[in-house]
């Protein structure tokens, strides 16, 4: 089965000689600037997402969303088929095949990821895999030049730009042409094995952890999970190296994952997720950048992993 592989400070003290029999005498140090006072009645970022109008949002199209379902509950994953479009259809192709049902949550190491496959791996015993491809090439980065980069202000040290395409947290070298998507809690990518090229869609994984930004550029991302991510990050931790499971009875069955477009319309969910160009994205970012209420002291800045476009998702009418 295929795996992940996974200021100080210095101060300056001016001195001021007044002659050679007088006292050395310190510098006063720069007076430092207070931070600016939180706003005591600016909207939360909950009260901002239950005002917003119909039309910040946009529905996520049913070929691009998968129901995933545990004994636990339900998680649902939207596909990136722009970042990763082979793999994305070769993930809808699995799923068209019913590939992943009765397959296992594998792995669930702390602060990192939980990820879910055939337990069988390459072994004789391991489930076909049908119409699907078995070998596809890397899909790392896209060209960054003419793709709706939604760019924040702010630099996080991973990347000369960062922002949000088709909702999904991403960064970018302009210089290199390169755009990819970013390991933000929720991101969901292909494991490999030591291959760049050894990953397919069979086995996934979810960061559950603080974002392990190391992984960009190193791992295909398909997508993210939408809702469900309390279910993924409260499973049990494996025991074994790198988390994984050691005990068949440890194993958590994938009962079901389906595309929502394979689905009867009468069953099948509404998955909208809020635009980033839109004026409640736009109020989101600032009430996080000048933070109010609670807060003492505003950090007045975001980072990438930090907001990310929420989501929601309606039940179909019975």
């Amino acid at each position: 089965m295929n795996a992940l592989n996974c200021k100080s400070a210095l101060m300056a003290l001016a001195l001021a000689a007044s002659g050679a029999s007088a006292l050395a005498a310190t510098a006063p140090a720069a007076a430092v600037a207070p931070a600016p006072a939180p706003a005591a009645s600016a909207p939360t970022a909950d009260e901002i997402v239950a005002r917003s109008p119909a039309s910040d949002w946009h529905a996520v199209a049913p070929d691009e969303v998968l129901q995933m379902t545990l004994p636990q509950g339900q998680v649902y994953i939207q596909l990136a088929p722009r970042f990763a479009p082979r793999h994305v259809a070769n993930i809808r192709t699995l799923a068209h095949e019913g590939y992943f049902n009765g397959l296992s949550i594998l792995r669930v190491q702390d602060n990192y990821v939980t990820q879910w496959g055939d337990p069988h791996g390459d072994e004789p015993e391991a489930k076909p895999l049908g119409a699907a491809d078995t070998h596809l090439p890397a899909e790392f980065s896209i060209a960054y030049h003419g793709i709706p980069f939604d760019a924040i202000k702010e630099r996080d040290g991973w990347s000369p730009v960062s922002g949000y395409v088709d909702s999904f947290p991403a960064a970018a070298d302009p210089n290199r042409n390169q755009a990819w998507l970013a390991h933000c809690y929720g991101a969901v990518g292909a494991a490999r094995n030591a291959a760049p090229d050894t990953s397919n869609g069979t086995d996934l994984y979810a960061v559950i952890g603080q974002a392990p930004r190391a992984l960009d550029l190193n791992i295909t991302l398909v997508g993210r999970a939408l809702r469900g991510m309390d279910l993924l990050s409260a499973l049990p931790r494996g025991s074994a190296t790198l988390g994984f499971y050691d005990k068949p009875e440890q194993l958590i069955e994938l009962q079901r994952v389906v595309l929502l477009s394979d689905l009867p319309e009468a069953e099948r969910p509404k998955v909208e997720v809020l635009n980033t160009e839109s004026a409640t994205w736009r109020a989101l970012l600032r009430a996080k950048r000048h933070r109010s209420g609670w807060f003492v002291r505003s950090p007045e800045r975001v980072d990438l992993c930090g907001i990310v476009p929420p989501a929601r998702v309606t039940a179909a009418a019975q």
